[in-house]
């Protein structure tokens, strides 16, 4: 991690007039935090990240933008500046991050991961009711539960989840603000994009509507069943094999993935695949199960307990008289 310093040594009273009437309207459909709370913004320097920052501050939130380079895009050091500027003009703090990727697939993952590495905690991102829809349509595809169908309802962390892609890029233009250009979101080889630019709006001409909207009330009602789900899935121990087999099979899954999220790498919710071997374990229908992350899952006495999986080691090539046995 490579920390900048906030610009012009701390933030300051804002030296760009936010006079768009775009600025109360946005900022009524968004969630911030009472004035003068101190507040991170993870800002690429795009129209919606930048957003983000301009509405903090017009919330009266002590903002401050974190911009991670992850050095993957030629020019990309140059971005920080861009945001720098802005947050400058917005009398918002600035910290310059540092990311690289590790080598790997799915660079958006790896990307996304990288990122949050670096990024304190909490920290606000620029996502809109556009990004929640694709989100959606994502997680149906991968096919996800009911949490993944209601994404991006965390007031902290997604504030201007309410506001529209369209609106983001016309208030920053609206205050002269500099702006990003992510050449990557036009292209068709990451499925989100295919997602963006295709089937949402295939989506609306069949429905005939704006099913972002529809998708973003789905969301809030979602949102409240897998809240209550929790609430109820609280109550039951996950290492408890009696407990866990006793309970509504809904409440089981939802326990068990939370005791799982702890010991995953990242803190990522585990597939439904991985949440039923354990509760097999736990139904004593198998000994034991291995979960991502190098970890096993064991029943003992009527409790789980979650070990360090053993490493097969690797059978090696028969010796010279037909043995497993190394050569002396």
């Amino acid at each position: 991690m490579t920390p900048g310093r906030p610009a012009s040594g701390g933030r300051r009273g804002a030296a760009l007039p936010l006079r768009s009437s775009l600025v109360p309207v946005l900022l009524a459909r968004c969630r911030f935090p009472p004035a003068g709370t101190p507040f991170a913004c993870a800002v690429s320097g795009g129209p919606d990240s930048l957003a983000l920052l301009v509405l903090a501050v017009a919330a009266g939130c002590a903002a401050t933008a974190y911009h991670v380079d992850h050095g993957l895009r030629e020019g990309s050091a140059g971005e920080a500046a861009v945001v720098a500027a802005a947050a400058e003009a917005l009398g918002a703090g600035f910290v310059a991050l540092s990311a690289p990727c590790p080598p790997g697939p799915n660079l958006e993952a790896r990307a996304r991961a990288a990122r949050f590495s670096v990024l304190p905690v909490p920290v606000a991102t620029g996502h809109t009711a556009d990004d929640q829809a694709e989100t959606i349509l994502l997680n149906l595809l991968r096919g996800a539960g009911l949490d993944g169908l209601a994404p991006l309802t965390d007031g902290e962390r997604h504030p201007i989840v309410g506001v529209r892609r369209e609106e983001t890029r016309s208030l920053v233009t609206a205050l002269g603000l500099a702006v990003v250009e992510d050449p990557t979101n036009q292209s068709l080889e990451l499925r989100r994009n295919r997602v963006r630019h295709e089937l949402l709006p295939l989506c609306a001409s069949i429905a005939e509507r704006d099913v972002v909207a529809v998708l973003a009330r789905q969301a809030g009602v979602l949102s409240g069943d897998a809240r209550y789900l929790d609430e109820l899935a609280g109550a039951v121990d996950p290492t408890d094999a009696r407990a866990l087999t006793a309970a509504p099979l809904p409440l089981a899954r939802r326990a068990v993935r939370r005791w799982l999220r702890t010991m995953l790498p990242g803190g990522q919710p585990p597939d439904g695949a991985t949440v039923g071997r354990v509760l097999a374990v736990a139904a004593g229908e198998v000994l034991a199960c291995e979960v991502p992350g190098g970890t096993r899952i064991e029943r003992h006495r009527g409790c789980l307990q979650a070990v360090p999986a053993v490493p097969v080691p690797p059978v090696g090539p028969p010796g010279p008289l037909g043995s497993d046995a190394a050569p002396v």
